[in-house]
């Protein structure tokens, strides 16, 4: 038993090593000269990107050692397997950023929006453009939200700084402006980055508290913590998918998601789409721009599709579309573990940065004494009351014969 474990200790050891040469969006980051400069064109003239050079070989020899560890069957050597092909695919994407090649190995990483979702009857593009629609039959109602305002990102740091420190303690981490970020905010396990420049509404400040500080922030540690599987710590592109699912799920439990939130997700799915089919980076501005009227956000907006890949289209960053696939991926399977009682699965999502897929082996390794338990949950994870009964509701509906419910309702709302 202990070679065993000290070989999937190795493994893990090599693939953390790995992750670590392999930063995306540190290095697919714009300066902010860009912006400045697309702008004193009058947004006329596509953006100039150069990226610094970018050398896989670090990664890729620590790939090499631990794939001659990986057995050829096994649950966790098909977990080590899977984590290792993602890498790979990452250090490929990095080393080709502003090629066509670069949109390819993006498609590996984080998939396509017409790929069809697992088990579902649709793709990610379908979820997007339902929304979409949905949107659109709704734009003259009155919803009863409060008037548009703009909270400041000082604020925002100020909430952030008292929620982080009040469930982290001295592991807190530190909340930084960065002018640079593409998205309003961004966390990671020493550091939430806001950008100074984006507007937040009063729904905003709760919902990024529970998407990057309870759960990006509380994964980061948890996996920090874990003493041997050093690979839970990283957020690498292969636990990109779940750990945003699992983040956007944390929004719509907590009730701080709303439809604006719902469709800047939409919209970016939409977005990249329009790319791949050839769309450059100021067809995807004017996109942004005739939904939101604000051109500095659809920069930062048509940026997120952009960078890394070319501004003439065709091969856009197709992280995006993880936010919904995930958010379908995490729910669907919480409300399977649920119905079949696998309750000591819901915590073992906590346990670090990892995909869903990862939980056979996870599970099998922590019966191991490898992966140790979560010290950090939020509350609708340590406190599972409302989330069961939610979950055990929602499995039950969804069995219902929602086309016999439609004609019925839709005969009598005529």
């Amino acid at each position: 038993m202990q070679v065993e474990l000290k070989r999937i200790i190795q493994i893990s050891d090599a693939l953390d090593s790995a992750s670590n040469e392999i930063r995306i969006l540190r290095n697919i980051s714009w300066p902010l000269s860009v912006k400045e400069e697309f702008f004193t064109n009058n947004a006329q003239k596509l953006p100039v990107v150069s990226y610094n050079p970018y050398d896989p070989s670090a990664a890729l020899a620590y790939l090499k050692n631990a794939r001659k560890l990986i057995q050829t069957t096994g649950t966790i050597d098909n977990w080590a397997r899977r984590i290792a092909d993602k890498l790979e695919s990452s250090a490929m994407m990095v080393a080709s950023r502003g090629t066509s090649d670069f949109h390819k190995y993006s498609v590996e990483v984080y998939g396509s929006p017409k790929d069809e979702v697992t088990f579902c009857k649709g793709s990610t593009l379908d979820l997007a453009n339902h929304f979409d629609e949905l949107f659109v039959g709704i734009k003259n109602i009155d919803l009863g939200a409060p008037p548009d305002a703009c909270i400041l990102a000082s604020f925002l740091a100020e909430q952030m700084r008292e929620a982080v420190t009040g469930m982290f303690g001295d592991l807190a981490p530190e909340v930084v402006m960065d002018e640079t970020l593409a998205s309003n905010a961004l966390a990671g396990r020493r550091r939430i980055s806001i950008r100074p420049t984006a507007c937040f509404t009063d729904n905003d400040i709760q919902q990024l508290i529970e998407h990057e500080a309870y759960i990006h922030v509380a994964t980061s540690i948890n996996g920090k913590l874990q003493p041997h599987i050093k690979i839970l710590g990283e957020g690498h592109a292969g636990t990109t998918k779940t750990q945003e699912g699992l983040a956007v799920f944390a929004e719509f439990i907590t009730g701080t998601i709303d439809l604006d939130r719902v469709r800047r997700l939409s919209d970016r799915v939409i977005a990249i789409q329009m790319a791949m089919d050839g769309a450059n980076f100021i067809d995807v501005y004017k996109y942004f721009l005739s939904i939101t009227d604000n051109p500095g956000q659809s920069f930062e907006n048509a940026k997120r599709v952009f960078r890394g890949g070319l501004m003439e289209g065709g091969a856009p960053f197709t992280k995006d579309l993880v936010y919904l696939h995930g958010l379908i991926d995490v729910h669907s399977f919480l409300k399977v573990a649920v119905s079949q009682g696998k309750i000591d699965y819901l915590d073992l999502l906590f346990c670090g940065k990892l995909d869903i897929e990862d939980l056979p082996a996870l599970k099998e390794m922590s019966e191991m004494g490898l992966v140790d338990k979560a010290k950090f949950y939020p509350k609708w994870m340590s406190d599972k009351r409302f989330l069961l009964t939610h979950l055990s509701y929602s499995a039950f509906v969804s069995g219902l014969d929602f086309e016999s419910l439609s004609q019925h309702y839709e005969q009598m709302l005529k």
